[in-house]
């Protein structure tokens, strides 16, 4: 069994990019079938789920680090887009105002055979301490079903779920999901 110390954390680079988007298919094909179609979840990875690289050139992107091996990923982010990847349109790169707007939190995934085992959790941990460092008051989030668990077991609270269309025309559901800090 994997202890919850077992993994470390550091900053993703971009030579990270093709383990990074290896592993969210792989998590999101793992873990998500529970909540989601497998076309939906095809769907999704064409944009709505996958890597943000904006996340890991600003340096707020984390990687979780097991044997050599990226077991998890995940990060915060000053712009104000709130949820997809690279390959998703209506991105907004613009900067957030700390003292107005919260900050997002941003493309969680953890390897299947490390789920449950504290690093979702570590990588929150550290987003919202570096969130809240530079001046953020409150955190946003666009929570896959799965990742509805976690976030609210981390003292975040579900708005009105959403339906999202993926550009194949299939509906998806995500949850809006807010958290305020204590700073």
């Amino acid at each position: 069994m994997k202890s919850e110390q077992s993994f470390t954390l550091r900053k993703a680079v971009l030579d990270d990019c093709g383990s990074i988007e290896a592993l969210i298919a792989r998590s999101a094909r793992g873990l998500s079938t529970a909540d989601y179609t497998p076309a939906q979840i095809e769907g999704a990875l064409q944009g709505a789920f996958g890597l943000d690289t904006q996340l890991i050139e600003d340096g707020t992107y984390f990687v979780a680090e097991a044997g050599g091996e990226i077991v998890g990923c995940g990060g915060w982010s000053r712009r104000k887009t709130l949820f997809g990847s690279d390959k998703r349109d209506k991105r907004d790169p613009g900067e957030l105002n700390p003292g107005a707007d919260p900050a997002k939190i941003r493309a969680f995934f953890v390897h299947p055979d490390w789920a449950r085992h504290g690093i979702g959790r570590s990588i929150l941990q550290r987003c919202e301490a570096e969130a809240a460092n530079c001046g953020f008051r409150s955190l946003e989030l666009m929570a896959t079903l799965p990742g509805v668990r976690l976030y609210a077991a981390c003292g975040y609270a579900e708005a009105t779920h959403i339906r999202y269309t993926l550009p194949s025309g299939i509906e998806i559901e995500f949850v809006p999901m807010t958290k305020s800090l204590d700073v």
